[in-house]
């Protein structure tokens, strides 16, 4: 039997000769991470050398380096004997894994064994516990450290001085650390105190650090100047980059690709796409990395062109492009809305093999997202996304939401199901989509995993929150929300403010501005336009007038968004003087601008100004968009200018390219019925490529009233009761109708009717600004001031007095208007106008109580109704009949 198992010395000196091939096989194969090697691994356990500690570590490595974490722990698993190199091995690699939990539970479970870490073990544990924020465990490293004698090792030093600058707020143990160092620490030393606290987030810190390796004749390397930079391009601004750029050159630091990308990278996010070429070309070598950066810095700066062009010098270089490179390009066709150029690169992608990959896959998804009109291409991208991510997720959903479509609920429950988290981008974007559907019942349940995810203290999710309940008209719910954050921001009260605009509660969206100020928060120039267009709804001038004051005292009334609503503002003060001094002020006035302008004009009743001004802004090389063509014919409707209505509107795609929509479609009528063609009107309304909603109908009913057709009139007024039963307006109309047409008993009989269904029309409502308060009229208002009443009498006793043509009525003497007028008399200045602002459109019983009113009173009186300005003035009107 001993025979048998003894081994002759032939054999011994043979297996020797083998484990020292295997020894080199697998140091070869770990050096340049060739999988091969693991071939070794069964003639090992066949030649029972499983048992040979150097040759398992070996194979750990391995096993780590090319087959994943799971594998390696495996095999370190099975190992009967295992020395600090086998531990350290294991643990790094879950440290590299980002598996920082499972390390230091290693390391643990390493001390049990009565192994002692040496200082790369001890690295790798510190590196976990500052991933995980493990401040005490960290520490505890520390005094191992130090118990073992290596608190001089610098490779300990360094990761030390990693762990404490992300851990502290102070940096005042990392400089005691320092101090230990030999020297006062060496270069590798102050950059990685540096990189950590750019790492972390603390740039101003990161550069006060440099400043003090500079201070201690540390001379910083191209590695420092790449952290550095990378804060500069993040947070410091551009003139720190420039400095950094100019010290690295006084300090002679090498120009790597590394660092010369990060140069290049910096002068791109600061649009200096010169400089950064520049840099580019002061050294031959290019890589990838460079050359992406060169694409996406043109890409950011929105140079298409010149990002396709470098794309092509890539090429024409011998340098292939990455998935990197690919999606920048794709997203370039994203920015452009340019869906040829996105398939042309999707080709190319395909070509090479990379249609998997994630970035490409989510770049693609999100091009034809925004660039095809149908989701069936960015559908299919993502199914071929291997394993999609939250970004991939987020960008479905928001093509989805973009799109109008209600499919963006189903595709965040997928993404739920399929175990992939919403981040707050997908929970901001879906919140997107309930306040675009106006639905409250998903905006609830959505809180509601919001509130149970803590997702709530997040202050953009908080802020999509506020906007989905204000869209969905709960004001008081999304009041609440606001109560509720942790943090808030100008957006926070600008989503609320634009929200309640829409709905017409400007004075609410004033408010806002209050509680904005309360809260310590600054406007800035989007909260600024939001609370210039709840003044210009009310009409307060001297609001108005406060918020320009600090529009230009903070700089935002050279922003364009600022300037419009200041434009917009005057225009709906009836100010148009002033109105025009802001649009002057505008150094490239667009589109916006100029559309604010002509309608000012138009509805101020300057309508020849209007029309002259729409001249200029095509001398101005500005093109006019479907909302200045809706503003002329709107124009020359209440100018009486039919022939010139009709040429602007079939301007509009012969000249323009410019499709027609139903508002467009609803002010020809309007245009028509004033000058009497109602048959072409009828006829419009016939052929028009959208069905008759009630607005146009109504729209032709009113044209009927005005010329006696009392035919035509009855049949818009039917076809609207088809589509609106429930509106009193038609009632009214029709009713009125009749009583011009001399048929009183069946004006009568259709305010009866209406009565009988319990239609009632909404109390007209007048306000008026006085020494910055705002005073409110309603209509039947019975008014207990006995000077109102008083100053009501005398104007309609002078009337008769005075043998002007008026019919007194009983129930006309308090509509919201004349009350307004009476009040505005009795307390506005003499010799400032009397400004009046109405809710809907003032009738022509309160019409010509105003003109006579101004006759009497010898004041002006301004008028703003639903539909335009009225400036009444020695008993004339601007309108001149034409209301």
């Amino acid at each position: 039997m001993h025979m048998l198992c003894s081994k002759t010395p032939t054999q011994s000196f043979s297996l020797s000769r083998f484990q020292e091939t295997c020894l080199r096989v697998l140091s070869f194969c770990n050096s340049n991470s060739l999988k091969e090697g693991i071939c070794i691994h069964s003639p090992i356990i066949k030649l029972g050398l499983q048992h040979d500690l150097y040759l398992n570590n070996n194979l750990l490595s391995l096993y780590a380096k090319c087959f994943g974490l799971h594998h390696a722990r495996h095999l370190f698993d099975e190992m009967p004997d295992k020395d600090v190199v086998s531990w350290t091995t294991v643990l790094s690699s879950h440290t590299k894994n980002k598996y920082h939990f499972d390390a230091l539970e290693l390391f643990d479970m390493m001390l049990g064994s009565g192994q002692y870490p040496n200082e790369f073990t001890l690295s790798s544990a510190l590196r976990s516990c500052s991933a995980l924020g493990e401040f005490d465990c960290g520490t505890k490293i520390h005094a191992s450290v130090v118990k073992l004698g290596l608190e001089m090792n610098p490779f300990l030093g360094t990761s030390l001085i990693e762990f404490y600058t992300k851990s502290c707020c102070s940096t005042f143990e990392v400089y005691k650390l320092l101090s230990l160092v030999k020297g006062g620490g060496d270069v590798v030393s102050w950059t990685t105190m540096v990189s950590s606290l750019v790492e972390t987030g603390k740039y101003g810190e990161a550069f006060g650090v440099y400043v003090k390796m500079i201070e201690a004749g540390v001379y910083p390397n191209e590695f420092t100047f790449v952290k550095l930079l990378g804060a500069a391009s993040s947070f410091l601004g551009l003139a720190y980059g420039k400095l950094l750029h100019a010290q690295l050159i006084i300090f002679g630091a090498e120009m790597n690709l590394v660092l010369k990308t990060a140069i290049v990278d910096m002068y791109s996010k600061f649009r200096q796409m010169e400089d950064a070429i520049k840099v580019a070309n002061m050294t031959p070598e290019y890589d990838v990395c460079l050359w992406t950066t060169i694409i996406s810095g043109f890409n950011q700066n929105l140079q298409v062109r010149e990002t396709v062009g470098a794309f092509l010098d890539m090429e024409l270089s011998g340098i292939l492009p990455n998935n990197f490179t690919y999606a920048s390009l794709l997203n370039a066709s994203s920015s452009i809305l340019s869906l040829g150029l996105g398939e042309q690169f999707h080709s190319r992608v395909i070509i090479i093999g990379l249609e998997n990959d994630l970035y490409i896959g989510n770049a693609l998804v999100d091009m034809y997202m925004k660039c095809s009109h149908s989701t069936t291409n960015a559908v299919k991208a993502f199914r071929e996304i291997a394993s999609p991510n939250v970004i991939s997720w987020t960008s479905l959903i928001a093509g989805f939401v973009e799109n109008g479509l209600e499919q963006s609920f189903q595709v965040f429950s997928e993404m739920q199901a399929a175990g992939v988290q919403p981040n707050f981008v997908t929970l901001s974007t879906i919140l997107g989509a309930c306040s675009k559907v106006r639905s409250l019942v998903p905006t609830m349940m959505l809180h509601g995993h919001i509130i149970k995810t803590k997702a709530d203290i997040d202050i953009a999710v908080g802020n999509a929150l506020v906007d989905a309940y204000a869209g969905g008209g709960m004001t008081d719910e999304a009041w609440s929300v606001i109560g509720t954050m942790n943090h808030r921001d100008s957006i926070t009260y600008t989503c609320l403010a634009a929200r309640l605009n829409q709905k017409g509660d400007h004075g609410m969206a004033l408010k806002v501005f209050v509680h904005m100020c309360n809260d310590g928060i600054k406007m800035d120039e989007f909260s600024l336009a939001s609370f210039l267009s709840a003044a210009a709804g009310l009409g307060t001038m001297e609001t108005g007038k406060q918020l320009h004051c600090y529009s230009v005292k903070s700089g935002f009334h050279r922003c364009n968004s600022v300037s419009n609503s200041l434009v917009h503002l005057y225009s709906k003060c009836g100010s148009i003087h002033d109105a025009n001094r802001a649009f002057k002020d505008i150094s490239e006035p667009d589109a916006f601008s100029w559309n604010g302008l002509i309608s000012g004009l138009a509805s101020n009743g300057y309508i020849s100004h209007a029309l002259s001004t729409f001249d200029d802004m095509r001398l101005a090389g500005v093109k006019p968009d479907s909302v200045t063509l809706l503003s002329l014919i709107s124009a020359c409707s209440h100018g009486g200018l039919l022939d010139l209505g009709l040429e602007y509107f079939y301007s509009m795609q012969k000249v323009y390219h410019i499709t027609p929509k139903l508002d467009h479609y609803v002010c020809l009528v309007d245009l028509l019925g004033r000058g009497g063609r109602l048959e072409e009107a009828m006829g419009v309304i016939e052929t028009m490529p959208f069905k008759p909603d009630s607005l146009v109908c109504k729209t032709l009913l009113n044209a009927c009233n005005l010329h006696g057709n009392v035919a035509l009139g009855e049949d818009m007024a039917r076809r609207c009761l088809e589509l609106d039963p429930s509106d009193p307006a038609i009632y009214l109309l029709l009713a009125n109708l009749y009583d011009n047409a001399g048929l009183s008993d069946f004006g009568e009989k259709t305010r009866r009717l209406m009565r009988e269904r319990g239609l009632r029309r909404s109390p007209g409502q007048c306000w008026m600004e006085i020494r910055s308060r705002i005073h409110h009229f309603s209509a039947g208002e019975k008014i207990d001031e006995d000077e109102i009443n008083e100053k009501l009498a005398f104007l309609i006793t002078e009337f008769r007095n005075r043998g002007y043509q008026y019919q007194e009525s009983e129930d006309k003497i308090y509509h919201s208007e004349q009350l307004a007028a009476a009040y505005g008399v009795l307390n506005v200045p003499t010799m400032a106008p009397i400004r009046i602002y109405k809710n809907s459109l003032i009738c022509p019983h309160c019409h010509t109580f105003m003109m006579l009113a101004t006759q009497v009173v010898g004041r002006e009186i301004i008028l703003r109704d639903r539909k335009r300005f009225h400036f009444f003035k020695d008993g004339q009107c601007s309108c001149r009949g034409h209301s």
